[in-house]
Parts: C-alpha cells; structure tokens; sequence
C-alpha cells in the first residue's frame, strides 16, 4: 500500500522555475492548484500581466487529494440552503454548479485535455432509516427546480441502502492530468508560473499590493489568493468563518469499472466513485471529521481500512484531504473587504471543489475585469446569516480553543510510540521523530500560523498543525498553508 494520491501516480506535473526576480503585474494568483489555474484561464485574453505563484509544485496541493467529482448532487445542500436562507439562494446555487460543469466540459473539449472525464451517474443514500425523509425532501426540491431525479432502494451490491435518489447528468475526471495540461495552455498563453516561490507577507499600497518571497518582491495592483487555506487576511477571518474536515481515501483495484459513484446523507458521509486507466479502481473516502476533535491518524486510517476489508477491497493507495467547510455551506469567493477589488479570495468549498474551483475562476476573473456576475453576492466572502450562523462561529472558536489548548496541555500523546516525543530545549519547544534507520528529525513544535502545537501524523509521516491543517515535511519545511514559514530547527541554534 503507497501513502500517495491515486492522481500523482505515474502523473507529475512538469516543474517550472523557482521566481528569481523582482516582479511588476497587474494580477497576482497566490496559489497553483484548480482555483488558481482556472480564474489564470478565465484571464488568458484580458491582455493583464499575470503570474502564478505556488510554495511548492502547480497542482500537488489540496486539488490532487481529492476524489475528482464535478458534481450538482451534493448530499442534501439544497434543503440546507433552503433552511438557511430561502429557495432562491438554493436554487442559484444549483445553477452556479451547473454552470461550474458545463465550464469545465468546455474546456476539456475546446483545449482537447485528456483527463478521463466521463459522464457518470450521481447517487445519494442511506442505511438508515431515520434518514429517508430528509433525502425524499432534497428529490422535491431539486424535482421543483427542473432536476430529472431518480429514485432508488437498492443500489451496488457492496453498501446497504434503505434509499437513494440519483441524477444521470454529473461526471467525474482525473484532476491532476487537467492540472498538468492547464498549466501547459498558461505558458502558451504567456502566463508566467513560478514554484517553490513563498510568499511570506503582504504590504497594501497606494496603487496595489507589495508581496514578499523569501528574496525578491512582486508588485501587484490586484491580488487573488487562491490557496487552500486563504493567509494574509484580518486576524481571525478565517478561524472563525471555516472549519477545516479531515477526510481519509483509498483507492483499490477492482474487476469492473463502472460509470457511478454515491455518498452518503450522513456525517461522517462515506463517498465512492470508479476510475479507470490501466487498471480499474475504487476510490472510497470515509471517517470524515473537524481535526480539532479527533487528532489520531493511525486510529482513522485503522478505522478506514477495516472497512475496506469489510468491502474486500484491496487497498493500493491511500491519502487524506482537508476540506474547508463554510459556517453555512456557501463557498467564499470574491472581495474580502468593502469597497475594495484589488484583493480577492476563493475558498470554502465545503469538500466541492471541483465545481466550486472553476466557479470561482469565472467569478473572480469576472471581478478584476470589472465585468457584472449573476453570482457575485451569493459568495460574497463578506456576507452574514445571523439567523443560521451565530451557534457555528461559536463552535468554530470552541473547536479551535479546545485543541489549542489541549495541545498545549499534553503534547506527547498516548498513541505515540517511542519514535516520537516532544520537549523543551534551550527555551525552544521542539519535537522529534526518529525513523525506522534511526535518523532523528527535530522541528520546533509550535505552528508558526497562530502558534498552536503540532502533532504527528504517524500515517503520513508530517508534522500537522491541529487547529488550521497547516503541514510540514519530516524536517520541518511547509508543504501547506496557512503557514507561510519553516519550522526547521539546528541543534545549534
């Protein structure tokens, strides 16, 4: 079994240069993965001066840990909407994920990108009985809205189903081969992309923004913040708007390949999809939770992979993802200050964001061209619901509180085995983890985003922070943010 993401088997991006000059543009992206590559697409004939610039490589973030779904069908979201704001908000938004698909369609026919799209069928079910009404409730409100759904009560033989609806008109495709042909197009277009390039702080400016990399500076007069995790922003925007799912994936080889795929109306959902290249495959997502309350890699995987043998499925890849989960399930793509278009995020696209990555390119290219979009206000990253919001932006900060504070509290956790242990030295508070040849691997142990203790994920073999899903490398480089610094330590410091 390879701890890696299906789509970075045999599929890795060409590499680019690392920025090794200053930079003038009239856009920055911060951020290479499927967000920032499409809203970069969206601009390629707007004759603006663009970059993108990625901490590491063009799409081997977030983008290519996911299950690639580009998907309408999104548990029961539309009742939730509906519940939250009203059926009007409801039903733009089931627009706004069609658009999202007949986009993407679009560009993999007009650029002829071979990424194994494939027309699928989408279905949502439960094994619970109490769950019944409520997928019944989300057929009458997409039926309302024109959707042709279906109605199920049993579906592939592997999963108990008490009942399900589908829709026929969803796909599913191989997110990295996009990527790598994405950015190919970019360059043709004159687009210049820049890896391994950090930028570790910004400056506003009478006409722009100045961002730092770790020796040069890039002078922009917009900026569009297109990483997982938005940073630069007011203190606490983001920790109190989002929370952030932690999900656990395998894929396993498989006779057939079939053209469906299912979740759940449950949390933790369980989600799978088919995927076919030399060999047929499962790919099967489960155990999803915040990480701030469940912080035990190995017990979550253990716990996925006892289900899969329950399946009899053989596992050959497995991998995580965080996702970035939204107070009222609406993503936050545009402005993130009144007034002001010069810098814009996209973010929160509540485990969708395959749809919601190309939306957003199209709303916030839309933005820097100062053209009108129908879908501007209903992500405004500035929006409140008062009524549904006030309980989640409480829990939002107990979470985060909680495992701040417990991290503090007990750093070398039971689970640990004698491998790994944390301590204070020369008033540093570092942690190690010696490897299987005995080598030792010693970080500072506190995340430099806000300061909360990291943890070991004994599964992956990273440092990750607990309150934010920031990421390090065994020797403490970043490899996702919202960290934007290192946390590598020298005995002799």
């Amino acid at each position: 079994m390879k701890i890696k993401s299906l789509w970075l088997e045999n599929n890795q991006i060409k590499k680019t240069t690392k920025l090794n000059k200053n930079l003038t543009l009239d856009v920055l992206i911060i951020g290479g993965g499927m967000t920032g590559l499409n809203t970069a697409l969206e601009l390629r004939k707007s004759n603006l001066n663009i970059a993108i610039v990625e901490q590491n490589k063009v799409g081997n973030g977030v983008s290519s840990r996911t299950t690639g779904k580009i998907n309408y069908l999104q548990e029961t979201i539309y009742q939730d909407l509906e519940n939250n704001y009203s059926y009007d908000i409801a039903k733009k938004y089931l627009d706004s994920q069609k658009l999202a698909i007949k986009k993407i369609k679009s560009n993999v026919y007009k650029y002829k990108i071979k990424c194994d799209l494939d027309r699928t069928k989408s279905y949502v079910f439960t094994s619970e009985k109490k769950e019944v009404k409520k997928i019944q409730s989300e057929r009458n409100i997409l039926k309302s809205m024109g959707v042709k759904v279906n109605e199920h009560y049993k579906i592939d033989g592997k999963f108990n189903c008490k009942y399900a609806i589908s829709v026929n008109d969803t796909y599913v495709f191989n997110c990295v081969k996009y990527m790598n042909q994405l950015k190919e197009i970019l360059i043709a277009n004159k687009i210049k992309i820049y890896e391994n390039t950090r930028v570790k702080k910004m400056k506003k400016v009478a006409d722009g923004y100045i961002c730092f990399t770790e020796n040069y500076k890039i002078k922009a007069k917009k900026v569009v913040i297109a990483c997982h995790y938005p940073f630069f922003l007011k203190p606490y925007f983001m920790p109190l708007k989002v929370s952030t799912e932690k999900s656990y994936i395998i894929a396993a080889k498989v006779k057939d390949y079939k053209k469906i795929n299912y979740i759940t109306s449950t949390i933790p959902c369980k989600s799978v999809r088919y995927y076919k290249d030399k060999n047929n495959y499962l790919i099967y997502a489960s155990n999803s939770h915040n990480i701030c309350n469940d912080l035990n890699n190995k017990k979550n995987v253990n716990k996925v992979l006892k289900e899969a043998k329950k399946l009899n499925l053989k596992v050959c890849n497995l991998w995580t993802n965080d996702d970035l989960m939204t107070v009222d399930k609406l993503p936050y793509i545009g402005p993130i200050e009144k007034n002001n278009n010069s810098l814009l995020i996209g973010t929160g696209y509540n485990t969708w964001g395959m749809t919601n990555s190309i939306l957003a390119g199209i709303i916030l290219s839309d933005l820097i061209q100062e053209k009108e979009n129908k879908y501007l206000e209903l992500f405004n990253p500035l929006r409140v619901n008062i009524c549904s919001d006030v309980d989640k932006y409480l829990n939002n900060i107990g979470s985060n509180s909680k495992s701040f504070i417990e991290n503090k509290i007990v750093k070398n956790k039971l689970w640990y085995n004698d491998s790994v242990f944390f301590e204070n030295k020369n008033d540093k508070n570092i942690a190690t983890y010696i490897d299987e040849s005995g080598k030792r691997h010693t970080v500072l142990s506190t995340c430099p985003h806000m300061k909360c203790t990291l943890i070991f994920n004994e599964v992956e073999h990273t440092w990750d922070c607990p309150c934010h899903a920031s990421r390090f490398d065994l020797d403490g480089k970043c490899i996702k943010g919202p960290s934007t610094y290192d946390i590598s330590y020298k005995e002799d410091e």
